[in-house]
């Protein structure tokens, strides 16, 4: 049965071309051929990019942050409670108000003290800036370094100006070493983002995010199984052209530097619009529909490449109207911050309310002002 299964899954109309084989595409003459098997070595791969991660973010990413004045933000830590924990860890962590007047009873609470017992316990649980700070630089490192490498990879390559060369001679195109590590270093750390996604810092668009890594990972292993590398790496550099660039504008966020912030943000904005949306969609797009065509027959593997391109087309539609919404509000003169983001929630109003009649507060206890004037 697995051989069955096996069989089908390899059956060379799903992949290749009609009259062509994967006999066609065996290493001969010193020419070397993409094969599925080439990318087992992204596993392994994948977990030392873990390994190497750590080791930057604990040797170069905190010292950094140290060196840009990355400071922690105080947050009140909520008082432990049994009940309340026991209702925040199981059923919810924004109890209806029918819950809250419930968990007032039991825990022997006030109402509005129980509201602002699960702002702080949320508050605990969300990432720290520190956190924060490592993740983007190390993206910001990954995707810099990966898009000047794309760039060596493609830009002396006859198909980086003229789209049509991309098909020249497709499938039995023969691999080069520079593809071929551009590859599989590519597709090893989308590998570790997607192994690494549960602990990271959770967006908005956490659900989307998991869409892009999986979609990016097939889109990356069909292109090589089918040989489309020539145009993958197209694709690749593309992406990698506008990521470092954002990933750079929230390093530059956390540490407080505003100016610097809002402007690398306006150029990522630019690019990421030019790249995503004009680039891709009208010409790399238009490269894989269009041109392929005119050498051969539609097949499953064509169809199924460029249903995959839209899939990532769409997520781009999405983030681009996300930055739309952040480069309206840097406009008007609000303070730019990442839309999909979870907001740190505040519980001022109380807090004042106490100061008014405990003075300042610690961990919503007052604390003793020893600094009164002395009266005559």
């Amino acid at each position: 049965m697995f051989q069955t299964l096996y069989s089908y899954f390899w059956w060379e109309r799903l992949w290749l071309p009609a009259n062509l084989t994967w006999a066609d595409l065996e290493d001969r003459d010193g020419r070397v051929y993409a094969k599925a098997s080439d990318l087992y070595i992204t596993l392994p791969l994948a977990f030392l990019f873990l390994v190497v991660r750590h080791l930057f973010e604990t040797f170069v990413a905190t010292p950094l942050a140290g060196l840009l004045n990355v400071k922690e933000k105080v947050r009140l830590k909520a008082t432990p409670n049994a009940v309340l924990e026991r209702f925040y860890a199981a059923t919810s962590k924004h109890p209806k108000q029918a819950d809250v007047e419930m968990l007032s009873k039991k825990s022997g609470c006030t109402v509005r003290q129980v509201e602002r017992w699960f702002r702080r316990r949320r508050n605990q649980d969300r990432p720290s800036l520190l956190k924060k700070f490592r993740e983007a630089s190390w993206r910001f490192t990954f995707y810099l370094i990966a898009f000047i490498a794309g760039m060596a990879v493609i830009v002396d390559k006859p198909w980086f100006y003229d789209l049509r060369e991309v098909w020249k001679g497709y499938p039995i195109q023969s691999v080069l070493p520079s593809q071929y590590w551009y590859y599989m270093i590519e597709l090893s750390f989308y590998w570790s983002l997607l192994f690494s996604i549960a602990s990271d810092v959770k967006r908005k668009d956490f659900k989307e995010q998991i869409i892009h890594h999986v979609a990016t990972i097939i889109l990356i292993s069909f292109s090589w199984f089918a040989n489309y590398v020539r145009a993958g790496t197209l694709i690749m550099a593309l992406h990698d052209s506008s990521d470092y660039l954002l990933e750079s504008a929230k390093m530059f966020n956390y540490a407080g530097w505003r100016n610097t912030c809002n402007n690398i943000f306006i150029v990522f904005a630019a690019v990421f619009i030019i790249t995503r949306l004009v680039i891709l969609p009208f010409w790399i797009m238009h490269c894989t529909m269009v041109y392929p065509l005119d050498l051969y027959p539609a097949f499953f593997g064509y169809y199924f490449f460029n249903f995959m391109m839209v899939v990532l087309q769409s997520l781009h539609i999405f983030w681009a109207y996300l930055i739309i919404r952040m480069a309206q509000k840097f406009i008007t003169g609000k303070v730019v911050e990442d839309e999909r983001s979870d907001r740190e929630e505040t519980d001022n109003s109380e807090e004042e309310e106490e100061v008014a009649k405990n003075g300042p507060l610690s961990n919503g206890h007052p604390v003793l002002n020893n600094n009164h004037r002395k009266t005559d």
